[in-house]
């Protein structure tokens, strides 16, 4: 066997090593991106697919593209291409994620009962929960009270918390500060939103969208950072 092809890695190896990262990661994925052009691994004398370090990293950066940026493949491809001719790498990224999807809902309705189920809570938590403004329930015209899609993803972020020895009057300050947040963002949009063009609220969904997605990432990274500085010391 030659240096050249032990250095390459076949399918299952590169799945193996880009696991850590991107958990979901299949050969039929990676078939895809091949079938796309975004790929073009060598091919043993078999026929089996053999990849160089180049095309492993050429799968990390695509997968972060679509995981991080939520840019199509056809952005993604105009961005590989540039790599290819050694152009110096620019942002394209001008905006966060559409708002159908930052935005999106799949219409779950959940009773109180369910929702603690769903999220591992007890009772006593979830009305903490609602008690600290963390979970606002929906009221139906009958007197039900339902909760929704994000109210799950709270409430099972908040559990996450909790086992670890918080209370609800805890996360109090984290919702506070989300809602500092939304009052600062909504700040942007506030003249688009008084009027019922339809072309301005699609201006401040994009605007929203794209906003809290930044925020959330400073936010994160801030405390990413805090977090590393105090464990370093």
């Amino acid at each position: 066997m030659s240096s050249r092809a032990a250095e390459l890695q076949s399918i299952g190896e590169v799945i193996t090593r880009l696991r850590e990262e991107f958990p979901e990661l299949s050969v039929s994925k990676i078939r895809f991106l091949e079938g796309q052009g975004l790929i073009e691994p060598e091919r043993s004398a078999s026929g089996y697919r053999l990849f160089s370090d180049d095309d492993v990293q050429r799968i990390a950066f695509i997968l972060r593209e679509q995981r991080d940026n939520y840019l199509p493949l056809k952005v993604i491809k105009s961005r590989l291409a540039s790599w290819d001719r050694g152009d110096e790498p620019t942002d394209v990224m001008t905006s966060g994620p559409p708002p159908e999807s930052y935005f999106a809902a799949t219409g779950l309705s959940m009773t109180p009962e369910e929702l603690a189920k769903a999220a591992g809570l007890s009772a006593r938590h979830l009305k903490e929960l609602v008690d600290h403004g963390l979970l606002k329930p929906m009221e139906l015209p009958n007197g039900t009270q339902v909760y929704k899609d994000d109210d799950l993803a709270i409430a099972r972020a908040a559990r996450r918390l909790i086992r670890q020895g918080l209370e609800g009057r805890h996360l109090r300050a984290i919702r506070l500060a989300a809602d500092r947040e939304v009052e600062l963002l909504s700040q942007l949009v506030a003249p688009m939103l008084r009027h019922r063009n339809p072309e301005n609220r699609r201006r401040a969904a994009e605007i929203l969208a794209d906003t809290a997605h930044a925020g959330s990432q400073l936010s994160e990274s801030i405390v990413r950072a805090r977090i590393r500085r105090m464990l370093e010391r």
